[in-house]
């Protein structure tokens, strides 16, 4: 799918609180469908398995999936699937093509556990679900929490590595969703804004804003994370359920009042500084949205705050 600039500045001058209700509207119809799948399939099988890249949104849209499920008189419990890392020892752990640790891989997860949890929460047992303190790179086993499904409950674990056939090989009736921000922005047959820059400036407005990491350090990180994404994320989309596309019409109206000064100050010397700014002239195509006026509910506020 793709988006149309002219449609879009035409709704942004026209009525801008009009078209981002209707843009979020449609996005609350896909959690919907989501919802709809999740409550078919639950005799089946009660687990959940959420992917998708960096910046696509999926904690958000977890939750509101939640949401929309517990309205539905669905039990719901959300686990990331970052508590299953593991520490490996550096002598053995995965590598980049730079010799760096690959954090990336799914390799640094206790894919084993997850397999016996999603067969044990089937069967109606109770789990410990682990707690990793990325701090200490070490699991903490005193703040485990047990989980046992009762009628009408699922579990969504929400991870990167959610449709890895490693996992989901041994558990082929758990629900699979996989979820993106995937529309490039057209004029005409021209490409203006691409798909995966809206995600690099999600994560790149999410980063200063939370993380407290600067344009810089999430260019840095930027390249291997698309690496990890085409070995180990991308491959595995078309095994999903339903494919979710997390864009939003209005975003980039929205994000270049964050983005452009960020992306602007990347220093001479970096590498990929003329992408950027590149990336950083697309925005001048948009029409601005004040960031005071996207609604409380948007998906943009897990960038933006």
């Amino acid at each position: 799918m793709a988006y149309q600039l002219e449609e879009i500045n035409r709704a942004v001058r026209q009525d801008k609180l009009g078209f981002m209700e209707e843009c979020d509207h449609q996005y609350q119809k896909k959690v919907e469908q989501a919802a709809d799948l999740i409550c078919k399939n639950m005799k089946l099988s009660p687990v959940v398995l959420l992917s998708g890249p960096s910046g696509s949104g999926k904690t958000t849209t977890a939750h509101k999936i939640t949401a929309e499920l517990q309205r539905r008189g669905v039990g719901t419990h959300t686990i990331s699937m970052d508590d299953y890392f593991v520490r490996r020892d550096p002598s053995t752990a995965p590598r980049t093509p730079e010799g760096e640790i690959d954090y990336e891989s799914p390799e640094m997860m206790d894919l084993q556990l997850l397999s016996q949890h999603f067969a044990q929460l089937t069967r109606g047992e109770e789990i410990l679900v682990p707690h990793f303190e990325f701090a200490r790179q070490m699991r903490n086993d005193s703040k485990a929490k047990p989980l046992k499904l009762g009628k009408d409950e699922v579990a969504i674990f929400e991870g990167i590595h959610a449709l890895n056939t490693k996992l989901t090989a041994g558990h082929p009736n758990a629900t699979r969703l996989y979820i993106s921000a995937r529309s490039n922005v057209m004029d005409g047959e021209v490409l203006r804004f691409k798909g995966t820059w809206m995600r690099l400036t999600r994560r790149a407005v999410r980063d200063f804003n939370f993380r407290g990491t600067d344009i810089v350090g999430t260019l840095d990180m930027w390249a291997n994370v698309r690496r990890g994404e085409k070995l180990y994320i991308s491959p595995y989309k078309h095994t999903a359920h339903m494919l979710f596309d997390s864009s939003l019409p209005y975003e980039v109206s929205v994000m270049a009042c964050y983005a452009r000064p960020l992306m602007a100050a990347v220093p001479q010397e970096n590498q990929r500084r003329h992408e950027l700014l590149e990336l950083v002239r697309a925005f001048d195509w948009f029409e601005t949205i004040e960031p005071g006026l996207v609604p409380k509910e948007s998906l943009l506020h897990e960038f933006i705050g």
